[in-house]
């Protein structure tokens, strides 16, 4: 069982209180627009970080991590990427791969807008965090928290960070 603490769009935004979140998750995973590499070099000091880079992050960010991350979490397949789309609105540099090979896990960033949705076509679960930065035009800054437990995906949770100002 691992417990998961997603998010994305940091736009080299860190704070005790993404932090703590991090100490609470097994692992952290990113989905992108990370900014300075300091934001992942933080959460690297207290727990495995499995990252992908973002339209905004530099060749820095380039060199550390991958544009797709595909892996196996327990028995959930995942893949990672920043700009994916929605069902129904993927994007189309994968959707030849998403017909032909599905993950369980679909994750995205690049919105700001948090998405948990089912992709009933695919047989997956889509996922958006949101963004955790103060930079953008959400109101909220969100993270998403659940469970994988063999392959299976569970007790998901919202984490509103706070309203901007």
């Amino acid at each position: 069982m691992k417990k998961i603490l997603l998010l994305s769009d940091t736009h080299s935004h860190i704070d005790d209180t993404i932090l703590k979140y991090v100490a609470l998750a097994d692992e952290i995973w990113h989905a992108g627009d990370i900014g300075d590499l300091a934001v992942t070099d933080a959460i690297k000091k207290l727990k495995p970080l499995r990252c992908v880079y973002g339209n905004i992050d530099d060749a820095k960010a380039r060199l550390e991590f991958p544009l797709h991350n595909r892996f196996m979490c327990e028995g959930v397949n995942v893949w990672i990427t920043h700009i994916g789309g929605y069902p129904g609105k993927y994007n189309p540099n994968i959707k030849v791969e998403m017909a032909s090979d599905p993950p369980k896990l679909f994750i995205c960033g690049h919105s700001h807008i948090l998405k948990v949705i089912f992709d009933k076509k695919h047989n997956l679960l889509h996922m958006n965090p949101g963004a955790a930065g103060k930079s953008g035009f959400h109101q909220v800054r969100t993270m998403l928290r659940f469970v994988i437990d063999g392959d299976k995906i569970k007790d998901l949770e919202i984490i509103e960070i706070e309203k901007k100002a």
